[in-house]
């Protein structure tokens, strides 16, 4: 009787062994979508408060319009002397021929205070990949912090506001524990859509090329003369960081 009990009490502890290791594996299997579904969710939200405060300032827009005289011109878009300093700062990159990219990820320190232009934050915008199914912020300043956030825009490079003779490169991890970020930009094929919402407009891009370079390869991130582009740049091969997958993305005009 007592041998029977022993083993009546050994299949109980299996039991609960059995359990609760399908449980962890479980929970390993589903973290993942869950913390991603929370990146999400919060990527949501800081759209909202992005949305939201271009229409506060449309709103101080036309409060303002109200006070002018009838014959001053209004800003066609709000945050127009943001827009100004981004594409005079693009048109000096361009002239200037980028002579100070050597190492963008160096860069971790925006070049631009937004809040100094009425832009809350350090988020210019968000980048839209539907092939990919991911929504990012995209933040100023290539640093660990930043990075953990969402794509960063990469100093030295053109700005995300469009133009002729512009190349704004955003880089972001290829997946985190947090979210898939850049985790399947080898699904990307020629003529993909992306899309760039600034803080005036959205801007259409297509995928243009693929390619595969050295981390060191900084002339393949340089703007190219007449052209507008968007150019995306992570880890390769997936779980390693001895390559960089580059995508160039060119604009499509409405």
């Amino acid at each position: 009787m007592q041998s029977e009990g022993k083993m009546r009490n050994r299949n109980r502890w299996l039991i609960v062994i059995s359990i609760v290791v399908f449980l962890t594996g479980l929970a390993v299997l589903l973290y993942p979508a869950y913390t991603d579904r929370l990146y999400r969710k919060g990527v949501q939200q800081q759209r909202t408060a992005f949305e939201e405060q271009i229409e506060a300032a449309f709103e101080r827009q036309i409060e303002a319009a109200k006070e002018r005289a009838p014959e001053e011109p209004l800003p066609a878009l709000p945050f127009e002397d943001l827009y100004q300093e981004l594409k005079r700062r693009n048109e000096t990159l361009f002239a200037e021929k980028q002579k100070d990219l050597k190492d963008p990820f160096s860069y971790q320190q925006p070049a631009v205070a937004l809040s100094e232009f009425g832009l809350e934050g350090n988020i210019i915008g968000f980048i839209s990949i539907p092939k990919m199914e991911i929504e990012l912020p995209i933040l100023l300043g290539a640093n660990t912090e930043n990075m953990r956030e969402g794509a960063v825009h990469l100093t030295e490079t053109s700005y995300p506001i469009g133009g002729v003779n512009t190349n704004c490169v955003l880089a972001a991890h290829r997946g985190s524990s947090r979210a898939a970020m850049f985790r399947d930009i080898e699904a990307l094929e020629i003529g993909d859509e992306i899309y760039i919402r600034n803080f005036r407009e959205t801007l259409t891009y297509q995928v243009a090329e693929l390619r595969v370079i050295s981390p060191t390869d900084v002339q393949e991130l340089l703007i190219q003369n007449g052209r507008d582009l968007v150019t995306l740049i992570t880890c390769h091969p997936y779980r390693h960081n001895y390559q960089r997958y580059v995508v160039f993305c060119e604009r499509v005009q409405p």
